[in-house]
């Protein structure tokens, strides 16, 4: 599965509140379990349609997109103060080392899903930090999202955080979606 981005001339079906039916913004915080001074990223962020609810609720939330477009739409419907817009890929991020509290990505995972970029997830997440995936399950129906030959299934994305040196605390697929959260226990080599 090769790297791939959302086209931005799409990007209004990003801003679609049917797409709560696959990740309500209260699912999401639950699975972060975020306090009120975290440093949190959104990779992935698109247009902040779930990073504006996350802002929300912590100190600092970065929005990472690869596609300078994205930030662009973003910023013409008005990033909170408290949202830092970040140009990167996933793989190759511009943080330190442990500098983050959690990070999570909705609908992206595939995308970016890759050795290099799980281990540089590691690479910026705080010891016992907090990554949340929420992604369209190759399981699925395909009726929306990405094609089905586009998709992972769970047993992808645990195999990757798991040899990524994160430990699991959910895994489960849903009509189609799946949600991973874990935590961040990999060492530093």
């Amino acid at each position: 599965m090769g790297f791939h981005t959302f086209d931005p001339d799409r990007a209004d079906r990003l801003e679609d509140v049917s797409r709560y039916r696959w990740c309500s913004n209260e699912e999401l915080f639950s699975f972060l379990s975020p306090s009120p001074d975290d440093e949190v990223a959104d990779l992935g962020s698109g247009t902040g349609f779930y990073t504006d609810f996350v802002a929300d609720h912590v100190g600092t939330v970065y929005a990472v997109d690869i596609q300078p477009e994205m930030h662009d739409i973003y910023a013409e419907n008005g990033i909170p103060e408290n949202v830092q817009t970040v140009t990167a890929p996933i793989d190759d991020l511009p943080f330190e080392d442990d500098a983050l509290d959690s990070v999570f990505t909705t609908m992206t995972y595939h995308e970016f899903s890759g050795a290099e970029a799980i281990s540089e997830i590691a690479r910026i997440l705080r010891p016992g930090g907090r990554v949340v995936i929420v992604d369209w399950a190759r399981e699925g129906y395909g009726t929306d999202g990405p094609p089905l030959d586009s998709r992972h299934d769970l047993g992808h994305a645990i195999s990757a955080l798991s040899d990524g040196g994160f430990v699991l605390d959910r895994a489960e697929s849903r009509t189609e979606t799946f949600v991973c959260v874990a935590r961040n226990e990999s060492e530093r080599r």
